[in-house]
């Protein structure tokens, strides 16, 4: 099912380059409000706000039913974000060739959220043979919460868990586009729209990683495509 843009004041093409535009380069709003109208588009960055919030997750779940399937070893780790003065972290995963698994903003660092975040990916992505974590216990434990309910639910081979800083390199790098993006905001108004937002940056991420198999066309096509 498409992206519904019923009963906006401005063509769908206007909204989701605004949108992109946020997402994709390191911009304030009321930059994007300058950009837009030396564009001929006059609007506020309330409204610029508003559409983010609204569609960046839509688009987002377009992506994950559309992306490449994901290689059988992933690589999990979080990642720092400031919401209303406060971190906050987003977990994170790739697989071992770097393509985005999955993402979650949470408000805590223990098992119950690394359980949710892993129960959401493999639903998303089917099981790995094996995780990738660092030396955290939490989300040791969030595995072995998983396989635990993978067993007695006889849902299939249990997941192995390998904690490795080494290994785990691959996603810190990968960090490091999300971060660049974020850093200018500094802090986040609100925990819903820190969460919109960061799934806007993590699919214009995506798609320059090449993971909706359409490299030769621009990434703002492809952005546009996923809400078609």
């Amino acid at each position: 099912m498409s992206v519904s843009f019923k009963g906006c004041h401005y063509p769908k093409d206007v909204i989701l380059y605004a949108v992109f535009f946020y997402v994709r380069y390191a911009v304030s709003y009321r930059d994007l409000e300058e950009i837009m109208a030396e564009r001929g588009v006059i609007m506020d960055h309330a409204t610029l706000n508003r559409w983010v919030v609204k569609f960046a997750p839509l688009i987002a779940g377009q992506a994950h039913k559309r992306k490449g399937p994901t290689a059988n070893s992933w690589r999990m780790d979080e990642t720092y974000v400031k919401v209303k003065g406060i971190w906050m972290y987003l977990y994170r995963a790739v697989d071992r060739g770097g393509q985005t698994v999955d993402f979650m903003l949470s408000k805590h660092r223990d098992t119950a959220a690394a359980r949710r975040f892993f129960k959401r990916a493999i639903e998303v992505n089917g099981a790995p043979d094996r995780i990738v974590i660092d030396k955290s216990g939490a989300n040791l434990a969030g595995i072995e919460a998983v396989n635990v309910i993978r067993k007695f639910s006889g849902d299939g081979r249990l997941i192995a868990a390998v904690q490795s800083k080494y290994l785990n390199n691959m996603v810190e790098q990968d960090h490091r586009a999300i971060k660049r993006l974020t850093r200018p905001i500094q802090s986040f108004g609100a925990f819903h729209s820190a969460s919109a937002t960061l799934q806007g940056i993590e699919v214009a991420h995506m798609i320059r990683k090449g993971q909706f198999g359409q490299n030769g066309a621009a990434v703002f096509q492809q952005f546009a495509q996923l809400a078609a």
